[in-house]
């Protein structure tokens, strides 16, 4: 797996460029310090997994994470931040990021970009914990039937929301793994969504008790 790191830190940066190519399979194709060159590598060397911190001097992560995407609407980013904030964890989501971790969670790093090279989404305990004060309480009644979903589909969806992937969806469900993608390809195009990540923000915005 092929990634970036941009990290205003240089140390910090550095040091998860030793740790991450310590055995793990991981390659650090290239390191950047703002979130100017958070675009400029990604665009040079299409990693599998951008790895980026959220403030850095200028540009910040969250900036440069939405440019990339507005251009690159596969791209994989995972924020790696020291800070638990509702508004950047709230932005992340919105923007379509495929995880938002801790530092402080240095062991978990290297699963998480795993997890995300694998499709995955990836939110650290902490973020977890946030994720419906972040998202919000206070929303209207959410009527199924004015989006098209079945029984089946918002059962889809809100395994989608607790990060199943389509594997375990199936087995939940007893479904083939083919079905469940069909489904979720639908389910993503009768709510005018682009990816899984905003179909779990549309669960806990609008679905989730």
């Amino acid at each position: 797996m092929k990634i970036t790191i941009t990290d205003d830190d240089k140390l910090v940066a550095i040091s998860l460029k030793t740790i991450l190519e310590a055995g793990s399979g991981i390659e650090v194709a290239a390191i950047g310090s703002c979130g100017e060159e958070a675009i400029l590598l990604y665009s040079e060397h299409r990693p599998d997994v951008a790895l980026m911190d959220i403030r850095m001097n200028g540009m910040t992560g969250l900036e440069a994470g939405e440019k990339i995407l507005s251009e690159f609407p596969e791209a994989k980013i995972l924020f790696l931040t020291t800070f638990s904030d509702d508004e950047y964890i709230a932005k992340a989501l919105s923007i379509g990021a495929k995880g938002y971790i801790l530092k402080q969670d240095f062991e978990g790093i290297a699963p998480a970009l795993e997890a995300v090279n694998r499709g995955q989404r990836v939110f650290g305990d902490a973020v977890i914990d946030k994720l419906p004060e972040v998202i919000g309480t206070h929303r209207a009644e959410f009527s199924p039937e004015s989006y098209d979903l079945n029984e089946r589909e918002m059962q889809i969806i809100e395994l989608v929301g607790e990060g199943l992937n389509n594997k375990e969806i199936a087995s939940s469900l007893f479904l083939s793994e083919g079905t469940v993608r069909n489904s979720v390809s639908l389910i993503l195009e009768k709510l005018s969504l682009r990816d899984r990540t905003q179909l779990a923000v549309f669960y806990f915005k609008n679905i989730a008790k």
